[in-house]
């Protein structure tokens, strides 16, 4: 029995898990299906066209559409790897559009505006030029400016510029439009994924387990409340009990399906598969 039990060591993941876990009396253990970031690919920056496209990243085929006139079927990547996407991907760091942030207050997403969500990018940061309203310095990502830039991005820019489009040197100020260069997250020359950013610093604590090729199968119900997992490691099925909560993390695909592996989702699509439903 342990008190917290996040599935999913994404970006999201590995952020709660560390934070969780900064409570030294409550113990957490954290499931990431795919294996630890030990490989090289992932820590050089310059190395993302590599981690973008190899064995760390599963694909989901889509369902073809009636229109559809291509021989491919097209798929949906999604990071296997602890640190999900944020250790695979190209490390643009591009916080949104304010606008959007409040458009989802005002239609119920209550401490979603733009003004409620700064304060915790700006928490989250370690900026090595910015510092001001909308940039910190001190949080546990890095970000920084790309260190090598290839000279027809320069000439790029500068014909951008005499087509008429504003130079901006912040695309996170608030004011998004223009051409520029992007800030990624990298810090000292290497990649700041979550997992280097928020579970490398917390992986002496006792409290702190990370758990890597280890599959969640399904969530365990009492009634209508969840109370453990069931997970595959090495081949075996184990199960795991949660005192305080369960946490779901592992993306916008393998979230909702876990839920309707463990019987929680539309009733007719479970019962067509032969998964008995817990929740409708």
């Amino acid at each position: 029995m342990v008190d917290f039990i996040v599935i999913g060591g994404g970006s999201t993941g590995c952020t709660v898990a560390s934070r969780l876990s900064e409570d030294a009396g409550a113990s957490v253990v954290l499931f990431e299906e795919g294996p630890r970031d030990r490989s090289p690919y992932i820590h050089i920056p310059g190395a993302y066209y590599k981690t973008a496209q190899g064995p760390l990243l599963k694909r989901y085929a889509w369902e073809p559409t009636e229109d559809q006139h291509r021989s491919e079927t097209p798929t949906m990547v999604q990071a296997s790897v602890l640190g999900g996407g944020s250790s695979v991907n190209a490390m643009i760091y591009i916080r949104g559009v304010p606008a959007d942030y409040d458009g989802w207050a005002e239609q119920g997403a209550a401490g979603w505006s733009y003004k409620d969500v700064l304060p915790y990018f700006k928490k989250a940061e370690d900026n090595e030029r910015f510092c001001n309203e909308v940039h910190g310095v001190g949080g546990p990502l890095g970000v920084s400016d790309p260190i090598n830039i290839h000279p027809l991005t320069k000439v790029w820019l500068r014909a951008c510029q005499q087509f008429g489009l504003p130079y901006n040197e912040d695309f996170n100020s608030g004011q998004p439009e223009g051409c520029g260069l992007y800030q990624i997250t990298a810090k000292n020359g290497f990649r700041s994924s979550a997992a280097v950013a928020y579970l490398a610093p917390a992986k002496s604590r006792k409290n702190l387990t990370v758990k890597t090729g280890c599959r969640v199968l399904r969530i365990l119900m009492q009634g209508n409340k969840a109370v453990g997992i069931e997970y595959l490691e090495k081949g075996v099925r184990q199960v795991m009990h949660a005192d305080k909560e369960i946490i779901l993390s592992c993306g916008a695909i393998n979230s909702p399906r876990l839920l309707m592996l463990s019987g929680i989702g539309p009733a007719e699509q479970l019962e067509k598969h032969g998964i008995k439903v817990v929740q409708d």
